[in-house]
């Protein structure tokens, strides 16, 4: 399929800057995975949308303020961290490149922090090795930012609005934003409905950031993103399975995580690195349905989402979503498929 298949027109004015105050106010569009009927709602109502017996899987990751400004030589640079690669070696983005050559050594702060730039890869990004005194996320929640995507142009003022209430594992350059809806009073909620809460992990990388540039879906490389499956959530969400209760995952990137762990309709504890690209004709093993956000046009959240409830209802959902003045993207508003 071509990249140009999953396009659509988006005014700019519904790409949402901030927050809703209450997270489970946003709006939320329920579309039939299979005839392709919509619903309106919020997403306060989602516990109404489950069964007892079904199990709603989140991604726990944690965002870092992995955006970093420094300077080299008197002049800036910024880096981005993308993924641990193993001690101080990190894995990022650096603008402009032409300051980040091989053998540079970028200051942050007073000098709390300082990155030499080891390799240059060939897709651009850089491996640089941190230098530092003490405790790394301290320094990065006294030196960093949350690295907001660049759609979102306004200044975010309370940095916990960019992670999910359930966050645990700090890792990911950016949101899991699907469960930016839930607060934990709605967690409860949905526990006492009989609905199981599996938890697993996946640190949100390059693949947030990186736009698709080639012209067919299946030329398209994702980067590795870090997982972690513990055996008991493993067990919780086959138990569901066994006894036909539905798998909801809370995002893509428990999506991906699961799909990519799924051997028939068994799920399998773990933990590594998942490149799994997930586009129209993905036979779906252990996803029944998927709490999402709107997407991006040409992206690849976009063609997962369209794996599961087909691209031309995606598409006339995305157009109705348009019309109704939906709120689109990190901050925007939620959509239910099932």
């Amino acid at each position: 399929m071509k990249i140009t298949d999953f396009d659509y027109e988006l005014p700019p004015e519904l790409i949402a800057q901030e927050p809703i105050t209450d997270r489970t106010a946003s709006r939320m569009m329920v579309l039939d995975k299979r005839g392709g009927g919509i619903r309106h709602s919020v997403f306060r109502e989602l516990p109404k949308l489950l069964a007892p017996g079904d199990c709603l899987v989140l991604n726990n990751s944690r965002v870092i303020p992995a955006r970093l400004l420094g300077h080299s030589g008197g002049k800036p640079v910024e880096i981005l961290l993308l993924n641990n690669i193993s001690g101080n070696l990190w894995e990022t983005l650096a603008k402009p490149g032409k300051r980040a050559v091989a053998g540079t050594r970028i200051t942050f702060g007073e000098g709390e922090l300082t990155a030499l730039v080891e390799e240059v890869k060939p897709d651009g990004n850089r491996l640089v090795r941190l230098e530092y005194n003490g405790i790394l996320n301290e320094i990065l929640d006294l030196l960093g930012e949350m690295p907001l995507p660049p759609y979102i142009t306004k200044k975010l003022e309370d940095r916990e609005r960019y992670q999910t209430v359930y966050s645990k594992h700090e890792g990911s350059a950016a949101a899991p934003t699907a469960g930016l809806h839930f607060t934990r009073e709605l967690l409860d909620e949905i526990r006492l409905a009989g609905v199981n809460i599996a938890e697993i992990t996946l640190h949100v990388g390059l693949g947030t950031f990186r736009p698709v540039k080639a012209e067919n879906t299946e030329d398209h490389h994702m980067h590795a993103e870090f997982f972690n499956i513990d055996p008991d959530q493993a067990e919780m969400i086959n138990a569901a399975k066994a006894r036909g209760g539905r798998v909801i995952a809370v995002g893509t990137t428990v999506c991906r995580t699961l799909e990519s762990q799924a051997e028939g309709s068994l799920l399998h504890y773990g933990n590594g690195w998942t490149d799994i690209f997930i586009y129209p004709g993905h036979k779906f093993k252990i996803i029944d349905a998927l709490i999402t956000n709107f997407h991006l046009p040409k992206s690849t959240l976009l063609m997962l989402i369209s794996a599961m409830a087909g691209r031309e209802n995606v598409l006339a959902a995305y157009h109705e979503a348009v019309r109704e003045r939906y709120r689109f993207f990190s901050f925007g508003d939620a959509m239910l498929i099932q």
